[in-house]
């Protein structure tokens, strides 16, 4: 259960109720909201159980799983990934929370002083270690996430009739409405260094699975559902106004209440990036624990300001969008070659291994060819790059796991046979 509740704090905050608003104003149908939640979700769920299980199953960090799969400075290089995108995570976690704590309360103060304020009170908890990150959300953060859902979402579902299930505003095609969707739900929900909280789960597969989905279909079906009904409810679109309408409409304009489940859920999430960071600077290089902490607060904050100018519904979806392809075609690959190559090809089911640092070549070129390949696929039709929007196409995540995974199997294919003759050549 702890796990479960961890997760789906780290799958369900705030900003997948509004992007339900932003959908709506795109002119998506409910049906189309519905249908596209639930299969970006299982396109999500099929990627994110054997990541996990590497952890489960290994009991190592993300750092020490890349080693076997990347090389020296190739798993310093995915370290690397992780790090600037969990910062960018955790600044972005500190704007939405300043936006929504202006609406509730109606502040006039700076957002960028005051997202950047945030990012360095976020960091307190974590000073002190992160042990209590998994118990916050279990008895605080996720119960009063999940109980907000409920009472949101069935104030809300008997008022939308079933015409509303294809009546829109605008005329949006299901495949487009489907990249949309996809971009933002495995975008937001995916992390690609499961295997860092993971690896301190139950070794069973159920129990991970099961974790797995009702997580998903809380954050990832449920609060988009909802937010996307309580839109057509109020026409509202803009992301503070729309956080001060849910207060109304859910607690009955008590702000103080809706502003602690607010801020519970935003810090348990990034106690989990802070946590992740933490782990994967270590893997680059040795670091104090409050040190670390400090200098990656200290970055978030500045990086937070920036984001706040920049406007925070274009940023979610910008960090979204990369943060579905670049961590992830990496974790595709190191699954790909500790649950099929090393195990089917090589014959070897250990992958518990911890490769001292010495003994790693500075790079495996299957690895880094691979990667690169899977990461340009899915960034350009991720249509994030400016000029090439018009590139924005299908189920950019999917497109960049299976062309890296692809090219990553046929590379170390022609590897195995290469190696295969001079290992029975071999004196024995």
């Amino acid at each position: 259960m702890t796990m479960t509740l961890l997760w789906i704090t780290m799958v369900t905050a705030l900003p997948t109720v509004l992007v339900g608003f932003e959908w709506y104003k795109q002119g998506l149908s409910l049906f189309q909201v519905i249908s596209c939640s639930v299969l970006s979700s299982v396109l999500l769920l099929l990627y994110s159980l054997p990541a996990s299980w590497m952890g489960v199953k290994s009991g190592l960090s993300y750092g020490l799983l890349a080693r076997q799969v990347f090389g020296l400075w190739g798993t310093r290089l995915a370290s690397f990934h992780a790090i600037w995108l969990m910062l960018a995570w955790y600044a972005l976690d500190a704007v939405l929370l300043a936006d929504a704590l202006k609406g509730l309360f109606h502040l006039s103060w700076s957002a960028p002083f005051f997202s950047a304020i945030l990012c360095m009170i976020m960091a307190i908890n974590n000073f002190f270690g992160f042990q209590g990150v998994a118990n916050f959300a279990r008895y605080f953060a996720a119960p009063l996430l999940i109980a907000w859902v409920a009472l949101t979402f069935f104030r809300a579902a008997p008022t939308c009739p079933v015409s509303a299930l294809t009546v829109t505003h605008s005329n949006v095609s299901f495949m487009a409405a489907m990249t949309m969707v996809s971009s933002f739900v495995i975008g937001f929900g995916v992390w690609g260094n499961e295997a860092d909280y993971w690896r301190y789960s139950k070794v069973k597969k159920s129990y991970v699975a099961w974790s797995f989905a009702f997580s998903l279909f809380v954050g990832e079906v449920i609060f988009p559902i909802t937010g996307w009904m309580v839109a057509r409810l109020s026409g509202i679109t803009d992301y503070t106004a729309a956080t001060n309408y849910m207060n109304n409409y859910s607690f009955g304009g008590i702000a103080l209440f809706a502003a602690l489940v607010i801020i519970a859920n935003y810090c348990a999430a990034n106690d989990s990036n802070m946590y992740g960071m933490i782990n994967n600077l270590e893997n680059i290089a040795p670091v104090k624990q409050k040190a670390g902490v400090f200098g990656l607060a200290l970055l978030s904050a500045g990086l937070a300001y920036w984001l706040s100018t920049a406007g925070s519904a274009q940023s979610l979806t910008s960090i979204a969008s990369l943060n579905c392809v670049i961590l992830p075609v990496m974790t595709v690959i190191m699954f790909t070659e500790l649950f099929i190559v090393k195990k089917y090809w090589l014959k070897d089911n250990d992958i518990s291994a911890v490769l001292p640092l010495e003994s790693l070549p500075p790079f495996k070129w299957p690895a880094l060819i691979a990667s690169s390949i899977g990461v340009c696929v899915g960034v350009v039709t991720a249509g994030v790059i400016p000029g090439l929007g018009s590139w924005l196409f299908g189920v950019c995540s999917v497109q960049a796991w299976l062309s890296g995974g692809f090219i990553y199997l046929l590379l170390r294919f022609l590897q195995v046979r290469r190696a295969a003759p001079a290992s029975n050549a071999a004196p024995g």
